[in-house]
């Protein structure tokens, strides 16, 4: 397993390994070039046997999230530019492979309001992860902030379409 400075990405590489499926974790550190332009790295492949094999960005976030004293569930906020890259990747990738997005909520509130029934341990912390295609997502999104050039779901909205891994 390689060593994840971030526990969002290194859960759900935990995640996938106990589930027996058969993935490449990316080294962040690189930067592919297209076209004269950078483009971000994906965190995982994931080969699946029943469906399209994902090509996913991992979005680490807390459940709930608070702020000012309020709880906030279902962030789900990406920037512009994590779409694009996506779909570049995608693109390159072709008709095999699905550009996903993979919000790792790191569970903190009572268990009641956990996002989902399936629930994963790592680390003495629980974690949930909830995905979708970067297509559906980019279809259905809205601008959040224009200053840093991120857009987001409503929260029924996205758990509407976001299933669990």
């Amino acid at each position: 397993m390689v060593r994840r400075h971030i526990h969002y990405e290194a859960a759900f590489e935990d995640y996938l390994r106990s589930k027996g499926l058969a993935y490449i974790a990316v080294d962040e550190t690189k930067k592919a070039i297209f076209s004269g332009s950078k483009v971000k790295s994906f965190d995982f492949l994931v080969y699946r046997s029943d469906g399209p094999n994902w090509l996913v960005d991992v979005k680490g976030r807390k459940f709930p999230y608070e702020v000012s004293g309020r709880r906030r569930y279902w962030e789900n906020w990406v920037t512009e530019e994590d779409l694009a890259d996506l779909n570049e990747w995608e693109k390159v990738f072709g008709d095999d492979f699905q550009a996903m997005l993979v919000f790792a909520y790191w569970l903190t509130g009572l268990s009641n309001r956990w996002p989902s029934d399936e629930i994963h341990p790592f680390r003495g912390e629980y974690y949930a992860f909830q995905a979708l295609p970067a297509s559906d997502y980019k279809s259905q999104c809205a601008g959040r902030s224009p200053k840093w050039k991120t857009v987001s779901l409503p929260a029924g909205k996205f758990s509407a379409l976001a299933c669990s891994c």
